[in-house]
């Protein structure tokens, strides 16, 4: 027996011999064999745990916390996992056939050659009414728990809510290598910065999923639907779409096809950075219209965007070192890993932005030859409208967020050492400060 009973507002523990006698009274309960019992690990918290090579086929882990375990090779077909944490998990060649994952938190996962044949990522709520509604039942008090654990995390999302109403299941930047996910339901999923190389998708419905930053190179697409997603910057090479839906899908703009006005910016700029000044000439973008842009790794370092228009581009690793990005409109965009050292986002709106472990700390200051001069530049974010960004592990040290808007922001592992607060809104939870 769990520790604690789950009620709406706490969780299950278990003790090492507690847990052992629910997975062993599984195991019978599989063989059926005389005191057997399904594992009902509903709301338990068992983060970091060992699960890896059991049978748990069938268990109940509605809303369980699995946040950096082990279950790799694990057998978890039919399992319920509505709503679960499995954030940073080993899953690897797990087999999660036919299992229930609405909603589930799976960030940063490792689902290498893991087996999701038919599983059900949609998006789940479990508040009342919702489209994954549980009911009244036996479940409806892991509902309520899960509904408070995952609402404040997930809502923010897609500005909260799919279009079905329900929180959407989170695989940002979670490893599918050779994972099979022919005819699952992933319509409406988080699927940002995720890598599916070489994946099986065959069959598998990705409507309304998120898959800007994605990596599908080599991926088996045969009948898979994209229609309407979002592929800012998906990778997709060595792919065979001839039968998959995806007229509808929101792609990427190329740099060459936005004009030549903007491309020679572009290549000066780099010129002019890579000559320490001497050549070429500092971008002035201004103004400029570079939504759905792509622009990974790009080298717009010190150049003029202010007030520019870079909702939903593809930035991920792009270095905008000291770049005025002053009242840009950054909407949604996937600057994940990029480097804003020093950067002016003063009243920038960056609503639903990933700025998973961004820098924006202070740049160092440098002389015309390239020397430093012992000299720091703090990034400015006055007023920036941060309202459900992801900014997991980002470097915000020095940084200026007197005034800004943090609503819903998740801060897990953020530097904010030095930070400037000022009247700043910040997210329910405190975030760690360095």
């Amino acid at each position: 027996m769990p520790a604690t009973t789950p009620t709406a507002s706490t969780v299950s523990f278990f003790r090492p011999d507690q847990l052992a006698e629910v997975l062993d009274r599984h195991a019978r309960w599989i063989k059926g064999q005389p005191g057997g019992a399904r594992a009902n690990l509903a709301m338990a918290d068992l983060e970091g745990a060992d699960l890896s090579q059991r049978d748990l086929r069938g268990a109940r882990l509605v809303g369980a916390r699995l946040a950096r375990g082990r279950l790799n090779g694990t057998n978890l077909a039919g399992a319920d996992l509505f709503g679960v944490d499995l954030r940073d998990a080993d899953i690897s060649r797990a087999n999660l056939m036919q299992t229930d994952l609405r909603g589930a938190r799976l960030r940063a996962a490792d689902f290498s050659n893991a087996n999701l044949k038919g599983a059900d990522l949609r998006a789940g709520t479990l508040e009342p009414g919702g489209t994954a509604r549980r009911g009244a039942g036996p479940d409806a008090q892991d509902a309520e728990s899960a509904r408070q654990i995952h609402k404040a995390a997930l809502a923010r999302l897609q500005n909260g809510l799919t279009a079905e109403g329900g929180i959407p299941t989170d695989l940002t930047g979670a490893v599918l290598r050779g994972a099979n996910l022919a005819d699952a339901d992933l319509s409406g999923a988080v699927l940002q910065n995720a890598d599916l190389s070489g994946a099986v998708l065959s069959g598998a419905d990705l409507t309304g999923a998120r898959l800007n930053g994605a990596n599908l190179s080599g991926a088996a697409l045969d009948g898979t639907r994209f229609d309407k997603a979002d592929m800012v910057g998906t990778r997709m090479a060595d792919c065979d779409l001839s039968s998959t839906r995806i007229a509808t899908a929101q792609m990427t703009r190329p740099i060459d096809s936005m004009g030549s006005e903007i491309q020679r910016a572009i290549f000066d700029h780099e010129r002019w950075i890579d000559s320490f000044g001497q050549r070429g000439q500092r971008a002035d973008l201004d103004g400029t219209d570079l939504s759905r842009a792509d622009l990974r790794n790009v080298n717009l370092s010190a150049a003029s965007l202010r007030g520019a228009n870079l909702s939903a581009a593809a930035l991920t690793g792009a270095r905008l070192m000291m770049t005025d990005l002053s009242g840009a409109n950054l909407e949604g965009a996937n600057l994940m890993g990029a480097d804003l050292s020093g950067a002016n986002l003063s009243y920038a709106v960056l609503t639903g932005a990933d700025l998973t472990r961004v820098r924006l700390g202070p740049a160092a200051i440098k002389d015309p030859s390239g020397r430093p001069t012992g000299r720091s530049w703090a990034a400015n974010l006055m007023g920036a409208d941060l309202r459900g960004a992801l900014m997991v592990g980002t470097c915000l040290v020095q940084a200026n967020l007197s005034d800004a808007n943090l609503d819903s922001a998740d801060m897990d592992g953020a530097d904010l050492a030095g930070a400037k607060l000022q009247r700043a809104m910040l997210p329910g939870r405190p975030p760690r400060r360095g």
